[in-house]
């Protein structure tokens, strides 16, 4: 393995780099004011996303783009270094037509959709012309497993009919927002446990918007962070789309949901990493500047014992997260996909983990101010914690881990009781002259 960035990798890194210093930080306050304002998305934004495109700094993150498709089709190897860059600045993704769930459904439409569907959805996104979400989870079940969902879709003649609540739907208060991909139990489908057919129940469905029946109840505020773009709660009364709108096969749902999950999943990692790096750059310049007690906040052991940790777990995050591209790189079946399985849980949790350390310890070291609007710690603190549950909480992502490691242990078992030396084992041995 090598995770060295490649050379068109770095290229990529040093323009984005510079682009954003020069382009995108100058409006970080006005974007603020402008959302404060209430005039949300701000008027600048589409010119800042045309000076990207113009730069080549366009859908950074789709690999498998065709000829005839903006973008720069980087591997995820390439890309994880870049969505680390954007992910310093929350709102900075938008400008490169990078944030998700566009990311996300980019690549299911890309996967999936049929010539018509690519033509009505893929393109426009792919511009940057249009936003969308991915109706997933539900209030009244444990969306941790899916199979729990209860939002229905059935066939009425040549009409596909949806009836559910959904809610922290990332984007669906976006203004550009356009299309829903639903993720819906078959309410005509007989499902037989005994034939793992839970895995087999679900289907998505492409839903424009303004849709009759769709009903944005309310935009939810996440540990009372409000964001403008929204994690609504929606309503499904009654939603009546024709048949073309299914998005793959019937029943295909749950694996075009994990299809879509390993790439999103880096991405999101690596942009949290990018807000680590950037809590514990502002972290160290604080305490080489703020006294107490007559001393620099970096003279005390406990302080550096702060910095030091934040830099360690930061580093071994990171390293875990490029492993999980290159995996995800790989010819298909060079890698076992229990084995990516289990690593691309895994960095959910670490990922998780980490922001929420590692902000932590900068609220600390920035006192008061870490807590108010001054600086994004606090934001940065907000999005760590709902990284917890987002996604699926820690506890399945640990499940998963587990599972696969008990996996191995029965196909080796056994292959240890070298290592033991009870007395039994001890006595049986032949005596070495």
């Amino acid at each position: 393995m090598d995770f060295a960035h490649s050379p068109r990798a770095q290229d990529l890194r040093q323009r984005l780099d510079a682009f954003m210093q020069r382009y995108v930080l100058p409006y970080n306050a006005a974007w603020h004011r402008s959302v404060q304002d209430g005039v949300y998305p701000p008027p600048f934004l589409e010119d800042l996303k045309a000076l990207a495109r113009e730069e080549g700094l366009w859908n950074l993150f789709l690999p498998k783009l065709g000829a005839g498709e903006p973008g720069t089709r980087l591997s995820n190897l390439d890309y994880a270094p870049l969505a680390e860059i954007m992910g310093r600045l929350h709102w900075a993704p938008e400008v490169f037509n990078c944030s998700p769930p566009d990311t996300g459904n980019m690549e299911l439409l890309h996967r999936f959709a049929n010539p018509q569907q690519r033509t009505q959805w893929l393109v426009p996104l792919l511009n940057g012309a249009i936003r969308s979400a991915f109706a997933m989870s539900e209030p009244d079940v444990a969306s941790s497993d899916p199979t729990n969902l209860q939002t229905t879709v059935g066939r009425e003649g040549d009409q596909l009919v949806l009836n559910g609540r959904k809610w922290f739907i990332t984007g669906v208060a976006h203004p550009h927002c356009k299309l829903l991909i639903v993720m819906c139990r078959n309410s005509a489908v007989a499902v037989d446990a005994a034939d793992n057919g839970a895995h087999h129940q679900h289907s998505m469905v492409l839903v424009p918007l303004e849709t009759p029946g769709v009903q944005v109840v309310r935009n939810i505020s996440v540990v009372h962070h409000h964001a403008p773009e929204g994690h609504c709660e929606i309503v499904l009364r009654d939603v009546r789309v024709s048949a073309d709108h299914l998005l793959g096969n019937w029943g295909a749902g749950f694996a075009m949901a994990q299809a879509r999950l390993g790439p999103g999943r880096v991405h999101h990692c690596m942009r949290a990493i990018g807000q680590c790096e950037l809590a514990l750059d502002m972290a160290t310049e604080r305490t080489l500047e703020r006294q107490a007690f007559g001393k620099y906040l970096s003279d005390f052991s406990n302080v550096q014992e702060w910095i030091a940790e934040s830099r360690i777990e930061i580093d071994q995050a990171r390293l875990l997260v490029l492993q999980v591209a290159w995996m995800l790189d790989r010819p298909p079946g060079e890698v076992e996909p229990g084995a990516l399985r289990a690593q691309v849980a895994a960095i959910k949790v670490v990922a998780a983990r980490l922001q929420s350390r590692v902000v932590d310890r900068a609220m600390q070291v920035f006192g008061a101010m870490g807590l108010s609007p001054d600086t994004p710690l606090a934001y940065f603190w907000t999005w760590g914690r709902a990284l917890h549950l987002m996604d699926g909480p820690d506890e399945v992502h640990l499940r998963t881990v587990a599972r696969h490691e008990l996996a191995q242990g029965r196909a080796r078992a056994g292959s240890t009781s070298a290592y033991f030396t009870t007395p039994e084992q001890m006595l049986a041995l032949p005596r070495i002259r």
